[in-house]
């Protein structure tokens, strides 16, 4: 991570992810009766879990609607999300408003250029190696792991270390 992503990470109060290529790879599968099938990484679910336990909120902005996000939501204590969302921009600006925070203490992890919006008023953008170079230009950090391979794992892990928690979070495996 540069030293000016490192020093971006310590000022982070909320991280909002998009699902589809961040939280998953990326792939939809569709089955004959229209249900919407998504694999999610466990590693990104502990990591998640662990960041809002060092005092990080965490919140969801995708352009899809899927039952299967409101079930990861629930199960990594995501208690923001936002689907079939259209400006990432307006749900972005409204979710910073409502929690009381700068754009400068919000991270935006996005894959695609939809992402962009947020991306560019955040105070850290993120995104993955798969992701369109006019993104990659934009973001100031992009992860070394896949999305829905563990790259919100990597991101969570990078912000808690530069915030002093990570330690602290770990203790807690090491007994």
């Amino acid at each position: 991570m540069s030293q000016d992503a490192f020093e971006r990470a310590k000022r982070i109060k909320l991280v909002v992810f998009d699902v589809d290529g961040v939280m998953t790879d990326g792939s939809l599968y569709l089955c004959d009766d229209g249900q919407e099938i998504k694999a999610f990484n466990t590693q990104d679910g502990l990591g998640m879990k662990l960041l809002k336990a060092s005092g990080v909120e965490t919140a969801i902005i995708t352009g899809r609607t899927s039952n299967v996000v409101v079930k990861r939501a629930e199960n990594t204590g995501v208690a923001h999300y936002f689907q079939g969302v259209e400006d990432k921009l307006e749900a972005f600006e409204h979710l910073a408003e409502e929690l009381g925070l700068a754009h400068s203490q919000c991270a935006f992890m996005g894959d695609d250029v939809v992402d962009l919006p947020p991306m560019r008023r955040c105070g850290l953008a993120v995104t993955v190696p798969a992701a369109p170079p006019l993104v990659k230009a934009h973001a100031h950090y992009v992860t070394s792991r896949e999305g829905g391979r563990g790259a919100v794992r990597e991101l969570v892990e990078l912000i808690m270390q530069a915030q002093g928690t990570f330690d602290d979070q770990m203790a807690q495996f090491l007994k």
